[in-house]
């Protein structure tokens, strides 16, 4: 059978224990303050059709926060770019800019690639 026939099937389908539980992923409540985000500056062009993009990956914290961040960094650039699967995407090579800004927003264990 294809998948298709099945799309939320994950492979548990019942179980009669009684201290079963399904495991969820852990939302966190706050953001942690920039002197402990572990952020990561890179540049992509996988999958762009050669273009190049500026990924800032690592952020630990709530989704309304990175968004916001994410938002911050697009306008101090002055580009576009977007927020997906936990990382901020912004257009074109700002490695430079996205990395002094974060030095002087606070985030010191930010590292460039």
């Amino acid at each position: 059978m294809s998948k298709k026939k099945f799309p939320l099937s994950d492979g548990i389908v019942f179980s009669t224990d009684p201290s079963f539980r399904e495991e969820t992923e852990h939302e966190l409540t706050e953001t942690p303050a920039p002197a402990l985000q572990r952020l990561t500056v890179s540049l992509d062009t996988r999958h762009r059709a050669g273009k190049a993009v500026t990924l800032i990956s690592g952020f630990s914290g709530t989704q309304e926060g990175l968004e916001v961040l994410g938002k911050q960094l697009k306008n101090h650039c002055g580009t576009g770019g977007s927020v997906k699967e936990g990382q901020m995407i912004v257009q074109g090579d700002q490695r430079v800019k996205v990395f002094q800004w974060l030095q002087g927003k606070g985030y010191v264990k930010t590292r460039k690639i």
